[in-house]
């Protein structure tokens, strides 16, 4: 798959909400089941949906500090997303194009964000020098 450039900051609110309307879709067509792995699939669900939610906050961030915050949160979030989506993946609880798709997204979510929160951290240095 072609890794597309990160999108312009303005494209990443749609992108993210559009990914996780993916993740409840797939844990609503997966995620039937009980125990460790129902457990496993909350945890998808909930990191999934974060990520987003997480970057919608940021939008309105009270400073830069806030701004950084809210998207490093994003950044976790998108980085335990990944993890469940590996740990599926490796455990043969899924596999299918799917779980690949979203992977990929989760992964380019994350090093878009972890790009966000350098740059904006470099700003903030910058300014107290």
């Amino acid at each position: 798959m072609n890794t597309p450039s990160a999108p312009p900051k303005r494209d990443l609110v749609p992108r993210t909400l559009a990914f996780a309307v993916r993740v409840v879709k797939f844990c609503r067509q997966r995620g039937r089941t009980t125990g460790n792995e129902r457990t496993m699939w909350t945890q998808l669900l909930k990191s999934g949906t974060s990520i987003g939610a997480n970057v919608e906050e940021a939008q309105a961030a009270e400073s830069r500090a806030d701004f950084i915050h809210k998207n490093s949160i994003a950044l976790k979030e998108a980085r335990e997303t990944r993890y469940w989506l590996r740990l599926f993946r490796m455990a043969e609880v899924v596999n299918c194009a799917e779980s690949v798709e979203l992977l990929d997204e989760a992964d380019q979510l994350y090093r878009i964000l972890a790009t966000i929160v350098a740059r904006t951290r470099e700003k903030k240095q910058k300014q107290k020098e």
